[in-house]
């Protein structure tokens, strides 16, 4: 979610040292370093964090709206920023999210809205991505804090209203392997989750997709490593139900490849 980085100065060396006398020049070095830097921050430094109150939302066509609770785990106030994002894959507008800022103050919840404007009735589900940041506003001086924030971005699946549930759509995947490349189309009107490393089988070569999900009415391509798949008659792949949990590994058998357009 962040990183930290420490950057060191580095300094002409005369003679040999101690390993004592290195250790206090360096510890001398980084704080005479940072002193300057520590002195000119009026600010207090610190972490902050909003938990939404699950891994992912799901939006019924049918209902037009849905809800979800994120609450400010941190003693302080925070300006909770929500964000939807489009997929590289989609990026027609169809959620907007209500309220895209508001104040959460310390331990408290805030509910947000995830409206559906769509033009059209869907005739697939539809996969977005929701982020929920949680900014500490400025301090009683009005300077700003110095903090790390945690963003939290979950999947969003809008599902069409006239669309049946499917609890395993994994399985209406097809694969294929052709000209050196692992092809797997779906056909199907369901967003397809599972993790982004799947197995040739009976040799078990990794082959990494690039990503955790597979759109309706879409097709995946991925080159293999020299030699793979000469000989494979399926793939084991980690599928996930529409909410994110794991279920068992599952073995695809491998379709003709001249049936792949």
């Amino acid at each position: 979610m962040f990183s930290s980085a420490l950057h060191f100065l580095s300094w002409p060396v005369s003679r040999p040292q101690s390993f004592s006398s290195c250790r206090y020049a360096l510890s001398k070095a980084v704080l005479m370093a940072g002193l300057p830097i520590l002195l000119s921050m009026p600010a207090v430094a610190l972490a902050s964090g909003v938990l939404p109150e699950s891994s992912v939302v799901i939006l019924n066509e049918s209902d037009g709206e849905v809800t979800m609770n994120v609450k400010n785990t941190e003693s302080i106030p925070l300006l909770l920023h929500t964000t939807i994002q489009n997929t590289p894959d989609d990026q027609e507008l169809l959620v907007v999210a209500v309220p895209p800022v508001s104040r959460v103050e310390g331990q408290d919840t805030q509910l947000v809205r995830f409206l559906l404007q769509s033009p059209a009735p869907l005739r697939v589900q539809r996969l977005k991505r929701v982020t929920f940041e949680g900014i500490p506003p400025k301090g009683p001086d009005g300077k700003a804090r110095i903090s790390m924030t945690v963003r939290q971005n979950l999947p969003l699946i809008v599902h069409p209203a006239t669309l049946a549930k499917h609890a395993s759509p994994w399985t209406l995947l097809q694969w294929s392997v052709a000209d050196g490349k692992l092809r797997v189309r779906n056909d199907s009107p369901y967003v397809v989750r599972l993790g982004q490393g799947v197995q040739l089988l009976p040799d078990k070569t990794a082959v990494d997709l690039g990503k955790t999900y597979v759109l309706p009415e879409s097709t995946v391509e991925v080159s293999l490593p020299p030699g793979a798949g000469a000989r494979t008659t399926g793939v084991k792949l980690s599928p996930a139900t529409i909410y994110g949990y794991e279920v068992d590994t599952y073995d695809a058998p491998l379709v003709n490849a001249a049936t792949q357009p």
